[in-house]
Formats: C-alpha cells, sequence, structure tokens
C-alpha cells in the first residue's frame, strides 16, 4: 500500500477507511460499518452503528431485525465520518436502495460501487458516473461471455410462455430482493395488469418496494388460492421452491428462472429450469468495461467476482487494476 492511499485498506473482512475507523460491507459486525445494499453478502446485523440509505436501512431492519445505531444517509448527502472523511452515497442501480459511496480524503477520491448495473431498471435509482482517483468494482459477471440480453426480449418470453400454456401456471423462480420485484414492476410496463401469485416468502420484500413507492400491481398469495385459480398465470417463488414439495400446489407449473447465470445453459439443465430468463442485476462485461472508461480512475481495485478477465482487459489497455482478497462475498441466484 503506497503512502498516499494508506487511509484506505483492503481487509479479508472489508474495506477498511482508518482515520475514520469505519468498514464498507463489512462480513462481520464492526463497531462501525458503511453498507451499500441489503443483499446478504453486503449487509448483516450486529453493528454499533451501521450507516446507509433510508431504503437500505429498511431492508435491513426487514431481514436482519437491524434497528439500534441506524444512521440514514440520503443519495448526494455529503456525509461527515470523523477524521478528516467524508461519504457521499450514490444511485448503484442494483436494487431499492443500493448505493456507490464515493469517499474524500485528503484530496484524494475513492468511489466503492458494492453492486451495480447500468440497464435502467423501473425499481431503483439509475447508476450515477462519478470520477474518481481509485474505482472499487465488482466483476460478478466480469467475462466477455458475459452479455446481458434487453430485458424486454425476457420478459417477452414469459408473457409468451403464459399465452402459450393457458392450463398451466409459469413459475418463477427470483431472488426474494431485487429480482422479484423487478421483474413483477417489468411485466406491469409490458401491460401485464393481470394478478401475479406470490410465495409466502416474497411478500413482505415486495409490501417494503411498494411502501417506498414501487408500485408492483395486484399481488396475492399461492396460500390463498386454487390451482384453478392460478391457471395462466405468473407465479413468482424463490430459487430454493422451485424443486420443492410447496411447487406441488400449482398447476402444471412451467419452471423458469430470472438470472444471469441463465446465459450459462448447463446451469439451467442442472436446476430442471425449463424456461430460463437472462436477467440480471450486475453489470455484464460491456457494461462493466463501458463503465471503467467513463468514470477513468488512475487505478481499479476489483472485490469479487471474475477478476482474472477484468485484470487482463486493464493490462491490455495499459490501465492500473489489482484483485483485493476479500472473503464472503458470494455468487447470488442472480
Amino acid at each position: 500500500m503506497t503512502a498516499e492511499r494508506a487511509w484506505i485498506r483492503p481487509e479479508p473482512h472489508g474495506i477498511h477507511i482508518v482515520p475514520a475507523d469505519i468498514w464498507v460491507d463489512p462480513s462481520r459486525a464492526v463497531p462501525r460499518a458503511l453498507v451499500t445494499h441489503g443483499h446478504a453478502d453486503h449487509a448483516r446485523g450486529g453493528h454499533g452503528e451501521t450507516i446507509a440509505t433510508p431504503e437500505t436501512l429498511a431492508i435491513m431492519k426487514l431481514r436482519y431485525a437491524t434497528c439500534a445505531g441506524a444512521r440514514p444517509a440520503a443519495y448526494d448527502e455529503r456525509v461527515d465520518l470523523g477524521g478528516g472523511v467524508f461519504a457521499t452515497f450514490l444511485p448503484a442501480g442494483h436494487v431499492l436502495g443500493s448505493a456507490q459511496i464515493l469517499l474524500e480524503h485528503a484530496g484524494e477520491r475513492v468511489v466503492i460501487t458494492g453492486d451495480y448495473k447500468r440497464v435502467p431498471d423501473p425499481t431503483c435509482a439509475p447508476f450515477q458516473v462519478t470520477p474518481c482517483d481509485i474505482f472499487i468494482t465488482e466483476a460478478t459477471f466480469g467475462l466477455p461471455v458475459f452479455t446481458h440480453p434487453p430485458i424486454g426480449e425476457e420478459i417477452g418470453k414469459l408473457i409468451d410462455a403464459r399465452a402459450e400454456n393457458p392450463d398451466s401456471c409459469i413459475l418463477v423462480g427470483a431472488y426474494a430482493l431485487g429480482k422479484a420485484q423487478r421483474v413483477i414492476a417489468e411485466l406491469r410496463a409490458a401491460g401485464h395488469t393481470d394478478t401475479i401469485w406470490l410465495h409466502g416468502a416474497m411478500e413482505a420484500m415486495c409490501r417494503l418496494y411498494e411502501e417506498h413507492d414501487v408500485p408492483l400491481g395486484d399481488l396475492r398469495l399461492v396460500a390463498d388460492a386454487t390451482k384453478d385459480q392460478m391457471r395462466g398465470h405468473i407465479v413468482i417463488a424463490p430459487p430454493s421452491a422451485l424443486n420443492d414439495r410447496w411447487s406441488r400446489r400449482l398447476p402444471d407449473p412451467i419452471t423458469a428462472m430470472a438470472s444471469g447465470w441463465m446465459r450459462v445453459r448447463a446451469r439451467a439443465r442442472q436446476r430442471g429450469v425449463e424456461l430460463p430468463l437472462v436477467i440480471s442485476d450486475h453489470a455484464d462485461w460491456n457494461e462493466l468495461t463501458r463503465t471503467i472508461r467513463e468514470v477513468n480512475p488512475r487505478e481499479t481495485w476489483i472485490t469479487h467476482g471474475r477478476e482474472e478477465a477484468l485484470l487482463r482487459w486493464h493490462e491490455l489497455h495499459q490501465r492500473r487494476a489489482r484483485a483485493l482478497a476479500l472473503v464472503g462475498y458470494e455468487d447470488e441466484d442472480d
């Protein structure tokens, strides 16, 4: 670590902002934490103080019972962390409340992105390009093979499958935070106004989104329906429920899954997915490289994902980069 960057240190369990003695997305409980968003590989309970957007704090209260020590920071609000360090939360475009964190200290600017995507999403604020000296990026889909198709095409496949199978239902596996709500909102934007049926595990998060001004339309619980009521309809459930006993109550379900990993056909086959929907809440290869060009940092740090390919891209383009050895970041059912 060079002297000019001794104030920000990548440690195995998170990024430590030394002068303020605060951590970004730590994987263990710490006295003070900045949290980019509510997914379990970035957020957890038990911190003494948690600084995050109001939406992320609401998600953490719902998922991890995080109440004590919660300190909201709105987008574009500059927060004095102490020790001459200031933080500004900026939209990341990943899920509701997701943020990049701009850190400023001694004339240097560092942006920690958390997870992000560049395509429009009706459920969250769009990514904001922010020039900086050090850009800390994910690389979940950091391989050239990962180029996500337009979401309209994937939603069209879902709507077509529903129309072609009026005696069945289409069972969509979708991550409970972010992906499920995005699929529902995109269906509504495509003109689908019918009831969408939910696994019980999805209800509370969908209601939270609605409380934060993300309309999702007519949602009802599978537990309250008969098989005939769900024929010709779309059902949203956690990926773990696709082949669970729970699905037996559904009318001849056609199994779909919304995930960036559905680009890998072997993964779809392994999970018994009949209708793979390539819908991701992470940046694909083109978005990653485009963002780095636009931000144009002096150096890029890569936190997790396919680091090798992105490091090689930097080398070929004569840009400085390094991979960070952080633990606790996993591939979600994106």
